[in-house]
């Protein structure tokens, strides 16, 4: 998804630092610990939210490194412009703005 990624494996509390733009994910470890996607535990809701202000030059990009969307570009009833992208562990990513 076009992220750097620095890792900090060895530091007292492991993690993992991601970077875009103006964009900064920490990632840190579960400790095996199950996560709980936000539609498996409301039965909706996206477990990550960016707010971008390009969502079409975006979406396409994802679309073209065969990024998995599982929601094209809609406008939603709470008036907002968006998209949703799934990783690899099925975490559900949202990318929206106001409309």
């Amino acid at each position: 998804m076009g992220f750097k990624a620095l890792k900090y494996f060895d530091a007292k509390e492991p993690h993992i630092c991601l970077y875009r733009d103006n964009t900064e994910i920490i990632l840190t470890k579960s400790n095996n610990q199950k996560v709980i996607l936000n539609r498996e535990l409301y039965g909706y809701g996206y477990d990550e939210y960016f707010i971008t202000d390009n969502q079409e030059k975006l979406q396409e990009e994802f679309r073209k490194s065969d990024s998995n969307i599982v929601r094209e570009l809609f406008s939603t009833d709470y008036h907002n412009k968006e998209f949703v992208v799934e990783d690899i562990d099925g975490i559900w990513i949202g990318f929206g703005i106001k409309d």
